[in-house]
């Protein structure tokens, strides 16, 4: 046997060492440096040799990314519509102008992005006409599709009983005063209805009639008559619009507003995410139970904020609790609710539940968090 057969391959790291080992003995003062060079060498040499060997991996992870990314919607540019995360659309008021560009801004080769532009500007002033993220564009501006307190009266379901409220006796709750208090989930007046927690495919519930073709969960309406009352004696007037819409009508809804921004040139799944922050995702609507109600006064038939200023609006805030209704998304709690404030939006909780979260400022989610069981 050949001798020179039984040698030992010096390695890449030991010729590195050695190399480096002479010129520290040559040059000790230079010896940090030569131990920098070493490392350097060998973790720039191990990480060459493993990608070398796993080249063929590699190539195929390269190609499946570069095949997720060409076929995606990801891969094009986002229209800039400055959208929140919730219901409304925060924009400056620079933007709400038609967009022009006259021919001295743009080259004769940036058409296409001017044309772009005047789409993604198309788009963003059809959101703004957007105010409640869970209600028919024109349903509250119907009056067939509007409720005072006489049309209710004239609608039969009043039991004639006097509204008697004891300011005393309906004081807000302390928190010893329903310490001992429990609240079960599976009460149909607490019941939680958002994103996260859609309408179990079995809750079955009496409907009733407000007025007219306007309905709701039959076992709300005298709380709410009753409400009206304590308001028209206190001066206010309380119109009531928008209350039970079923899941046809939901999913109807739901499907024109993904279909507009998909006509404006949006993808589906942007179409869908900017639908569902302008339109309740079926499914997931207070309104479908029955248990919601959007409120308007005379001389104010917006949805906006600016209801929460009316002398209707600040009556609700401080006396609707006293019949079992909650503000239900209030202002400072949108990380919670996923919903910006709504002052004309309110649910039905209960007497009991409605003094609790009134008198420790929470939305109905922090209660459950806290008080149900």
């Amino acid at each position: 046997m050949n001798a020179s057969n039984l040698q030992k391959k010096i390695s890449y790291k030991e010729r590195i060492i050695s190399k480096v080992g002479m010129f520290n003995r040559k040059h000790k003062y230079l010896s940090l440096f030569g131990l920098a060079y070493a490392f350097i060498a060998i973790i720039t040499y191990n990480i060459a040799f493993y990608f070398y060997r796993n080249v063929k991996r590699f190539t195929c992870l390269a190609c499946i990314v570069l095949f997720f990314i060409s076929s995606s919607s990801f891969s094009y540019p986002a229209m800039s519509l400055n959208i929140s995360f919730d219901s409304e659309i925060i924009h400056d008021d620079s933007t709400t102008g038609d967009v022009i560009i006259s021919d001295e801004e743009i080259a004769e080769s940036d058409v296409e992005l001017a044309q772009q532009v005047e789409l993604d500007s198309e788009v963003l002033i059809e959101t703004q006409e957007i105010v409640n993220p869970d209600v028919t564009e024109a349903d509250h501006l119907n009056q067939d599709n509007q409720a005072s307190l006489d049309d209710i009266l004239e609608a039969g379901f009043d039991d004639g009983s006097e509204i008697v409220i004891d300011d005393e006796n309906v004081a807000l709750a302390t928190d010893d005063a329903y310490h001992d208090i429990s609240f079960n989930r599976d009460d149909w007046k607490i019941m939680l209805v958002n994103k996260q927690h859609p309408i179990p495919d079995d809750y079955d519930f009496p409907l009733g009639t407000i007025s007219g073709s306007m309905r709701c969960d039959e076992r709300i309406i005298q709380p709410l008559l009753d409400m009206m009352k304590a308001a028209r004696n206190d001066g206010v007037s309380l119109i009531i619009c928008s209350p039970y819409r079923d899941m046809d009508r939901q999913t109807m809804l739901f499907t024109n507003k993904v279909n507009r921004y998909m006509d404006a040139g949006m993808s589906y799944m942007d179409a869908y995410n900017l639908a569902s922050q302008a339109v309740t995702v079926p499914g997931s609507s207070e309104h479908q139970v029955g248990l919601a109600i959007d409120i308007i006064t005379d001389g104010y038939s917006s949805l906006d904020e600016g209801f929460g200023n009316t002398a209707a609006g600040r009556w609700l805030a401080d006396n609707s609790y006293k019949y079992g209704f909650i503000l239900r998304y209030p202002a400072g709690k949108e990380e919670i609710t996923s919903i910006e404030f709504e002052p004309w939006h309110f649910r039905y909780v209960g007497v009991d539940a409605a003094s609790v979260m009134a008198q420790n400022g929470m939305c109905l989610e922090e209660f459950w968090s806290n008080y149900v069981e």
